[in-house]
């Protein structure tokens, strides 16, 4: 019997098959965008944790606070001195730190200017706990050493992303705020273009030429084994206060953990989706109306065929059945068109951003109860949307049915 039930609906649903179409339109539309949204929200949140994986759970990140501009900036008002590291490095809990500075910085090569950001590289002590934070590696040439006063090291995109012209390689010489550099080193891609822009010079090179003797950016800290490294946190907020003299609730600084960090980038990520995919719902709740207009227009127009079943027999159950099979099946035919779709725009997206933008963090994410929940959440909408056109139809009564014209 159910056999005959889907028989008779996909007939109907074949018989009007432009309005058929039309009536997805709104379900395909809205199943596309959110498959899309999901599946490029969930690859980027596994990247991103990919690349903090080797992070680690036991550092904690002091910044001084103020502005949204880039480090090194006019709008940072307030500034930390190798003095606060020192300090951060005699506080219980803390094993090691370390430090660096950024600076925005005239560069010139080949009679070509770009104004490119440069950060110093300790490279004495504190150089592992750097490389664990950053998760850099020299590809070509070698690393910054101490006593490279006049060498630098210089990201992917400076290499290969025709950002000069030509390409920079191991060997070249640039100009950095008119002193020489010789370039000795090309790191690998990071996946983000700002950091695969960035220049690095040894620490004790930066602070001389760029007359920088005690700024500091960044303060990295790692916890003692053992310690909890949000209590560590609080501790070393509370005696900074006290060291830059400042009352709680105006702190001119921000502590943070490393498993913060991750779970800021994964908030910020889920809210995003959130919001997207309440404007994708507004899709399907166009195309949920649309197979409800669809079906109530397919009851008036089957109102004799309606009339005919009940006369010879057919139940009310019988054509509430068809009626909602029909409905369902709009429903999940627009979600799988809506699947397919997404996944072909998510994956033109992840292209795009990979080979033009060079953003590798930026990746596809298909988990089967994704395919499975859009697909159920189609038929649903399909159903739903077709269950009072259905009753409307089961319960006409065949005399009547059988007089409609």
């Amino acid at each position: 019997m159910i056999k005959d039930y889907f028989r008779i609906a996909i007939s109907n649903l074949r018989k009007r098959r432009l309005r058929s179409w039309l009536t997805m339109v709104g379900i395909f539309i809205g199943i596309a965008t959110i498959v899309a949204l999901v599946s490029l929200g969930q690859g980027m949140k596994i990247a991103i944790d990919e690349q903090f994986s080797t992070l680690g759970v036991d550092k904690v990140i002091i910044q001084p606070r103020g502005g949204f501009a880039p480090p090194g900036s006019s709008a940072i008002t307030t500034e930390l001195t190798t003095d606060d590291e020192e300090f951060v490095g005699r506080i219980k809990g803390i094993a090691e730190t370390t430090s660096f500075a950024v600076t925005s910085v005239k560069f010139e090569f080949k009679d070509q200017v770009r104004h490119l950001q440069a950060f110093s590289i300790p490279t004495s002590g504190g150089r592992k706990l750097f490389e664990e934070v950053h998760n850099m590696k020299i590809e070509e040439g070698r690393d910054l050493a101490k006593g490279d006063k006049f060498k630098v090291a210089i990201g992917k995109a400076l290499a290969e992303d025709d950002i000069f012209s030509p390409n920079m390689e191991v060997g070249d010489k640039a100009l950095i705020n008119d002193n020489e550099f010789k370039v000795i080193g090309i790191w690998e891609r990071i996946g983000n273009p700002p950091d695969d822009k960035t220049i690095s010079v040894s620490e004790d090179a930066f602070r001389e030429i760029f007359s920088i003797p005690k700024r500091v950016d960044f303060i990295l800290a790692r916890t003692e084994a053992g310690e909890t490294p949000r209590a560590v946190a609080d501790r070393v907020e509370k005696e900074l206060r006290k060291h830059r003299n400042v009352k709680e609730g105006n702190e001119d600084f921000s502590v943070s953990t490393s498993e913060e960090l991750v779970n800021t980038f994964g908030d910020i990520i889920n809210a995003l989706q959130v919001v997207l995919i309440g404007i994708a719902l507004i899709s399907l709740i166009v195309g949920g109306i649309g197979i409800m207009n669809t079906m109530y227009t397919s009851v008036l127009e089957r109102t004799r065929e309606i009339g005919i079943m009940k006369a010879i027999g057919g139940r009310n159950s019988d054509i509430l059945k068809i009626f909602l099979i029909e409905a369902g099946l709009l429903g999940t035919m627009g979600g799988a068109i809506g699947i397919a779709i997404g996944y072909t725009m998510s994956k033109a997206v992840e292209f795009y951003a990979v080979n033009a933008l060079k953003i590798t963090f930026l990746k596809t994410y298909f988990p089967w109860y994704l395919i499975v929940g859009a697909l159920a959440f189609s038929y649903s909408v399909g159903i739903i949307s077709g269950i009072l056109p259905a009753r409307h139809a089961s319960l006409q009564e065949p005399v009547e049915a059988l007089r409609y014209e």
